[in-house]
């Protein structure tokens, strides 16, 4: 039986937790591949000591292609009702996509081209930087299946819609610089740079207060849908223990008087 076990490398940074994903060629992300990253997301979201993760990948040319469907193909991965073989995943299909209660900040690093799944990666993700080579692409329409584990889902809601249905549709591939000008990318880099600024931006959210990091996750998710003025009663009247704990943390406090004080805050967590 092949070893596996480092098609999905992992390491701390402080903080950080960077996921990189290390399946030659193209990442493709059948069971196996989803529940190691699915692995190294319930550790990001279960160590109190990790504060946020980078989902990247090794060289310059493949993000990830998605679906394994060689792996559909052979049978070892079904497609009606694919998703009962990720009722083992937290996150589900790539370990990200339906990780719902993982409060703390993903950056994906794009290094190289995200196809199908590997776009539907992105998608999960909090913020995005991509090299400047890097292109997005949805190519499910011309194999007869559909993009469902993300793309309709989200897409639709980050890109104007007729752009997005060129996507969904058409198949047309999107470059970074236009990702960037429609706002599904934060930011565009020279690939020598994505991860300078990857772990740059992870360092700034690692200082943050957690709590009041976390809060910003967990509020979006609950106002989802709410019209403004519901979206100010959810927050005062909806179970929302994160936000009710930074409230009164002990962060919260610091973070004021060290303002005041003219002063770096120190925050812990608590």
């Amino acid at each position: 039986m092949t070893d596996r076990t480092n098609e999905v490398q992992v390491r701390r940074r402080g903080a950080v937790l960077e996921i990189t994903l290390d399946r030659p060629k193209v990442n493709a992300i059948d069971d196996d591949l989803s529940r190691m990253i699915s692995e190294a997301v319930v550790t990001l979201r279960d160590d109190p000591e990790l504060r946020v993760g980078i989902v990247t990948a090794t060289g310059e040319r493949m993000f990830s292609a998605g679906w394994d469907l060689k792996a559909v193909d052979r049978g070892d991965t079904k497609l009606d009702e694919w998703w009962e073989d990720d009722v083992g995943l937290p996150g589900g299909f790539a370990g990200l996509t339906e990780l719902w209660d993982l409060n703390k900040p993903v950056i994906a690093a794009v290094n190289g081209l995200a196809i199908g799944g590997g776009f539907e990666l992105v998608l999960a993700c909090d913020l995005v930087i991509a090299a400047d080579h890097v292109e997005f692409a949805l190519p499910e329409m011309p194999l007869g299946i559909v993009p469902d584990a993300g793309a309709i889902q989200r897409l639709p809601r980050r890109l104007p819609y007729n752009v997005a249905l060129e996507m969904l549709l058409l198949g047309r591939r999107m470059p970074a610089n236009e990702a960037y000008q429609h706002g599904l990318v934060n930011a565009v880099v020279p690939t020598a740079e994505l991860m300078t600024r990857a772990r740059a931006w992870a360092d700034q959210l690692a200082a943050s207060a957690p709590l009041a990091v976390q809060t910003i996750k967990e509020v979006l998710r609950a106002i989802e849908g709410d019209t403004i003025e519901q979206s100010f009663q959810t927050m005062r009247t909806v179970d929302l223990p994160i936000y009710r704990k930074m409230l009164r943390s002990e962060d919260a406090l610091e973070g004021i008087r060290a303002f005041v004080e003219k002063r770096e805050p120190v925050f812990r967590g608590k």
